[in-house]
């Protein structure tokens, strides 16, 4: 099963206050571990447009690069305003 995580639930996980037991990070976790989680580039774009410095930047930039990328087509944009 592949999972397209949100923008918000990557700046719950990502967040520095997240704590370790945090439900959300332990799927996360879990999900990540099973080589699940998948990106767009939108969802890259806000994850990565929420960061305060350079460094972080590209240490982030680097980290989301081993998550596979789903292409979008216009037509996914179409079908998902008609639903």
């Amino acid at each position: 099963m592949r999972i397209l995580v949100d923008s918000c639930v990557w700046s719950a996980v990502l967040r520095r206050g997240s704590l370790p037991l945090d439900p959300v990070r332990a799927e996360m976790e879990r999900l990540i571990g099973d080589g699940a989680v998948e990106l767009v580039g939108p969802i890259r774009q806000e994850v990565l447009a929420g960061v305060r410095s350079e460094s972080q930047f590209e240490v982030l930039r680097e980290a989301l690069d081993l998550f596979p990328e789903i292409g979008i087509r216009s037509e996914d944009y179409v079908e998902a305003a008609r639903l």
